[in-house]
């Protein structure tokens, strides 16, 4: 596999030919028919994505799509010579940029963006096919290379720079690819660095690259670079003179042009600093030093790592100190962190997934997402790309290709596999129990991120207001015919008992996240196995749950008008009012059938019955759904049939954990032989295997060296 022409590499491995695998005559045909069908799948993904992109660019109207593109137009689409092209700081690009590529920019207008579409898409998919077949570190088969292709691909698309670039018409995908061509694709130094060269003349922090190819022995490579870069500056200069005069010595290299510095779109350090409240003299000279020590230990761990033979590596540090040390960085320019996900973090493989799982989520969600919102987190939450970029390029312990670990991590121990109680029920082959404790970062990453989707999709689920009365008057109706419409008895009689109010009224605000949140911490911690089991029941649970909210939107009866009922929490409501004020800004109104607050309460209780060692607990444990449904009913925020589908869903979520987990089986304790071998404890910890059986929710008591796990 090559690992750039001309680089000089130590320590690297033989690579594994796809040729070279010997395969059983049956074996190899369903691993060959297996392997078509999951390219197929793969390829399909990434065209439905780019389709999907391209039609998200040309269904704006003319005047709204590709809106940086107006800024490389001159009056009636002629040229500026005398001009600037900076006059309205729009214009972030070098002035070689506006000489060469205007007359794209410019046939990209008369063709209503589509030409400009569709070369983008081009250059993504050429961008995937680069990183994919030439650049990926390790014992690679040429299967995997051709799987490796879609994936790129799909992860480009979904990226926020490449999604940015579309919808403004900007070219920062184009240095990126000059830099991976001019690194993996051409023979020869010097084409190499005339590629590298030019794009630094797009982009002036691409020139970082020249230290790089300096620093690992490609001298040549580096000089060609610098000297290309100069030329091309040079001819933008004669060309264009005031508009180089602008953006050079103005405004300093283009550190003043587009949105205000202190924006969050500039994710550089000095984007951050001013976002702190740092001005004047002392944030210039605060810059100057962090991105000094940036660029001198980011590059040294770049040549490190190409030196190594990981130079996809190499390349996505030096851009990610390109990003930090940059006057402004904005979103499309961020694509080199992305691709510093190709680095292998971790010795054992439950930890693996950890650092490409942080950069995927970085590049496709904004951080509100991540992170919730809340005054001590801003400073994190308002600098997520580059604090992942300054990670990436100065922190993260990437793993040599010399490790022993680099191919081969610590295997993640699992339970024996259980069949499924009907023999008819197929068990999910690949659904396989695991018996160490999973990674917290990654939890904590999935917990945030799936609450956060959960959200805006039920806040999504709106479905008018006409229909959620009509099927609360439908609710009622029933709960009449069965006589349990005791709603509103219950919430007139509790407002008449204030204690009995205030209480009903802590409960519905307090525990709802508190309870589960607290179970699952105590899981984490004490049962890994009965954590996994736990907690995939739970999101199955809610998963279900947006499908009530998304088809039945349903009124509440402290929202239905005429029925007089009393909103012990928010206070009266102006029922006249469609938007009910500022609640419905913050979350669904209509979200009631099922109802989470009773699922995750009785899901919580059947946890604690299930798993709680003590009568005394689990007795406790179902007070909290008993008065959480008291509570729901009490403060008019429930019917009684919304508890019912809350436990609908609750129960269809542990069964479908059970159709592709296994069945949850209680044996009795078990302490393992010693360890002739004793390792650290934390190894120890990680990697002792349970008994035979045991999985999630086993009730299996693993100790090991100086820690006990129930």
């Amino acid at each position: 596999m090559p690992q750039g022409r001309g680089f000089r590499t130590e320590g690297r491995r033989g690579v594994v030919n796809a040729e070279h695998s010997v395969h059983g005559g049956v074996a190899a045909g369903t691993a060959g028919t297996g392997f078509g069908t999951a390219r197929i799948v793969l390829w399909l993904l990434a065209a439905v994505l780019a389709v999907r992109q391209a039609a998200v660019v040309l269904r704006q109207p003319p005047g709204e799509r590709l809106t940086d593109l107006e800024t490389w137009i001159g009056d009636n689409g002629v040229l500026h010579v005398t001009g600037s092209l900076y006059d309205t700081g729009r214009f972030t690009g070098t002035p070689f940029a506006g000489l060469a590529l205007k007359p794209l920019a410019r046939s990209a207008e008369q063709s209503l963006g589509v030409a400009w579409t569709l070369g983008t898409l081009l250059l993504v998919v050429a961008l995937g096919l680069v990183v994919a077949r030439r650049a990926l570190p390790g014992e690679l088969t040429r299967r995997t290379g051709l799987l490796a292709a879609p994936v790129a691909i799909s992860l480009l698309m979904l990226s926020l720079p490449v999604r940015n670039s579309f919808s403004l018409g900007q070219t920062s995908i184009i240095p990126v690819l000059l830099v991976l061509l001019g690194c993996f694709a051409v023979r020869g130094e010097r084409a190499s660095g005339v590629l590298i060269g030019l794009g630094a003349a797009l982009q002036p922090a691409v020139l970082l690259f020249t230290p790089l190819l300096w620093l690992t022995g490609r001298k040549k490579a580096a000089l060609t670079s610098a000297g290309s870069f100069a030329a091309l500056t040079a001819l933008a200069w004669a060309a264009m003179p005031n508009d180089s005069w602008a953006y050079w010595v103005h405004h300093v290299a283009g550190a003043g042009l587009g949105e205000r510095a202190d924006s969050l779109a500039n994710q550089s350090l000095h984007g951050a600093l001013l976002r702190l409240g740092l001005e004047g003299p002392l944030e210039v000279v605060l810059v100057i030093v962090l991105a000094a020590a940036v660029t001198v230990l980011g590059l040294r761990r770049a040549a490190h790592y190409a030196r190594d033979g990981q130079l996809l590596l190499a390349v996505a540090l030096t851009g990610c100190v390109a990003i930090a040390v940059s006057p402004t960085a904005w979103q499309h320019q961020l694509l080199w962190v992305l691709l510093a996900l190709v680095g292998r973090v971790g010795t054992r493989a439950g930890d693996r997934l950890v650092w490409p799982a942080v950069v995927v989520l970085v590049m496709t969600l904004p951080g509100r997402m991540m992170l919730p919102n809340m005054a001590v987190l801003a400073p994190l939450r308002e600098n997520v790309p580059l604090i992942a970029a300054l990670a990436a390029a100065c922190a993260v312990p990437f793993l040599t290709r010399a490790s022993p670990y680099f191919d081969r991590p610590v295997p993640t121990e699992y339970a024996r596999a259980e069949p499924a109680r009907w023999s008819r029920v197929p068990l999910v082959p690949f659904w396989k129990r695991l018996v160490s404790r999973p990674n917290l970062l990654l939890e904590l990453l999935a917990i945030r991120v799936g609450y956060s989707v959960y959200s805006h999709i039920r806040l999504a689920a709106t479905g008018g207001r006409e229909a959620a009365e009509e099927h609360g008057r439908q609710i009622h109706g029933v709960e009449r015919a069965l006589g349990i419409d005791i709603e509103h008895w219950v919430n007139h009689a509790v407002v008449d008992i204030k204690w009995a109010e205030s209480f009903f009224n802590f409960y519905y605000t307090s525990f709802h996240f508190v309870v589960p949140l607290t179970i699952l911490g105590v899981l984490y911690v004490r049962r890994p196995a009965d954590y996994r089991w736990a907690r995939t029941s739970l999101a199955f649970a809610t998963v279900l749950a947006l499908v009530g909210f998304w088809f039945y939107p349903l009124a509440p009866p402290r929202l239905m008008p005429g029925m007089g009922f009393i909103d012990t929490v928010h206070g009266p409501q102006d029922l006249t009012n469609p938007d009910y004020g500022a609640l419905t800004a913050l979350t669904n109104q209509y979200a009631a059938m099922p109802s989470l607050h009773f699922g995750w309460s009785l899901w919580c209780g059947v946890v604690i019955v299930v798993l709680a060692p003590r009568m005394w607990m689990k007795l406790l444990g179902l007070l909290h759904p008993l008065f959480t449904v008291c509570a729901i009913v009490a403060t008019a925020n429930h019917w009684v049939l919304d508890a019912v589908g809350g436990a609908a869903v609750v129960g269809a979520g542990f069964a479908l954990t059970y159709l592709l987990a296994g069945p949850r089986r209680l044996l009795p304790r078990a302490v393992p032989k010693a360890d002739p071998f004793p390792r650290s404890r934390e190894a120890a910890d990680d990697a002792t295997p349970a008994p035979d059986g045991a999985g999630p929710g086993s009730g299996v008591t693993v100790r090991t060296a100086g820690a006990a796990r129930e």
